[in-house]
């Protein structure tokens, strides 16, 4: 399925990362690699779907596809959210798409219609279907759980548990009450880039001065080294030498500190990468972040968010200043995306070649190591 050199280009990446080559460049772009990819990184584990209070409502749903599995999260009558799938059980049609909210599900093609824990309730004209008996019909459950505020589904029928899966990631994150943090803004949008690249340019350093010299590169000092975790994840604290969540003509607006923060947390932020595909910023006053889906090996959805303590939103002006965050998160990624989609153009080219890490990229090399630990296995040698 794939050639013995592709293998042993996987093998070149490895820990430790200062030793180890780039993730190969079909890695980003080929077919069937992508395929494989897929099988290997989305269909295992858990995946990032949103924030918990995206879904405040018995009946707020979202339609998702991920890895090719059609999905919708809803919150059902008894607060728990679910995940179905949103095919329906009569002959496949979609039931839900985007989100809202529905006293049911209905299938817009016949009318089938279930609650939100995906039981059938009404299906009309079956009478004659011999045998049928609508309690007998049930849309297929996903598994949902969560950790940090955030909501993760796996599509595995048994997947290890998602405290396993993490490990020490909510000790780690502790004192930014990651549970607490209110969405303040979200917004989706599409980018010309294969998934990692999306997800690698939020985790390193060494572009700062290049990509964003005049927006938000004077704000960061030279970070620590990644911190030694257990768990699904890479984390990267980091000083700043000024307020990140804001840019320069802002500063004044900034939130209070969380309470919980000690030491230099009070000055810095911390970088996380949640494989395969959650990242975010756990600042001093606020957190912004992404997840993503990958579309095709070119095309990812995008899912931005910017989150704020629980009691920075009740204050009288939190709508006006939180504005100001949303306008920096915003500046931020109107730079790096003609980059990306440049990147992307480059690594499709015959010319490209594996390249080395350098010593402001070590979270792009832990999640490359992961990656080929997941995707290259013996049996796929010719």
């Amino acid at each position: 399925m794939f050639s013995g050199d592709m293998l042993e280009a996987l093998a070149d990446v490895h820990y430790p990362v200062s030793g180890s080559r780039t993730l190969p460049p079909a890695c980003y772009h080929d077919s069937a690699w992508y395929g494989h990819e897929l099988d290997r990184v989305f269909r295992k584990g858990w995946l990032c779907v949103g924030r918990e209070d995206q879904w405040k409502q018995p009946g707020d749903y979202l339609a998702l596809e991920i890895a090719g599995a059609q999905i919708v999260v809803v919150r059902q009558e008894n607060l728990r959210l679910g995940a179905l799938s949103n095919t329906c059980l009569h002959r496949g049609s979609l039931i839900a798409d985007g989100s809202g909210n529905s006293r049911m599900l209905v299938c817009p093609f016949h009318g089938w219609t279930y609650d939100h824990a995906g039981q059938l309730i009404s299906a009309s004209r079956m009478e004659q279907a011999t045998g049928f008996r609508e309690c007998d019909h049930r849309l297929r459950r996903f598994p949902l759980d969560t950790c940090g505020g955030y909501v993760f589904v796996s599509l595995e029928e048994d997947p290890e548990p998602l405290g396993s899966w993490l490990d020490d990631f909510s000790d780690l994150h502790r004192r930014w009450s990651l549970e607490d943090l209110a969405l303040g803004a979200t917004r989706t949008f599409d980018v010309k880039c294969n998934w990692k690249l999306f997800m690698e340019v939020f985790n390193e350093y060494y572009h700062l001065p290049y990509v964003h010299p005049d927006s938000i590169s004077q704000h960061y000092c030279e970070p620590d080294p990644p911190d030694p975790v257990f768990g699904q994840f890479t984390s990267q604290f980091g000083i700043t030498r000024s307020n990140p969540g804001l840019l320069d003509e802002n500063q004044d607006e900034a939130f209070p500190v969380m309470e919980l923060l000690e030491g230099q947390e009070r000055s810095g932020t911390r970088y996380t990468w949640v494989y395969p595909n959650l990242t975010f910023a756990a600042s001093m006053d606020c957190l912004w972040g992404y997840h993503v889906f990958p579309l095709s090996p070119v095309l990812t959805r995008v899912v931005q968010s910017v989150c704020f303590p629980s009691a920075t939103t009740r204050r009288a002006d939190y709508a006006e200043r939180a504005r100001s965050y949303r306008a920096r998160v915003d500046s931020a990624i109107a730079e790096d995306i003609p980059v990306l989609e440049r990147q992307q153009a480059g690594l499709a080219s015959p010319g490209a070649t594996q390249g080395r890490f350098s010593d402001l990229e070590p979270c792009v090399g832990n999640f490359a190591c992961w990656y080929a630990e997941r995707t290259a296995v013996p049996d796929l040698k010719d």
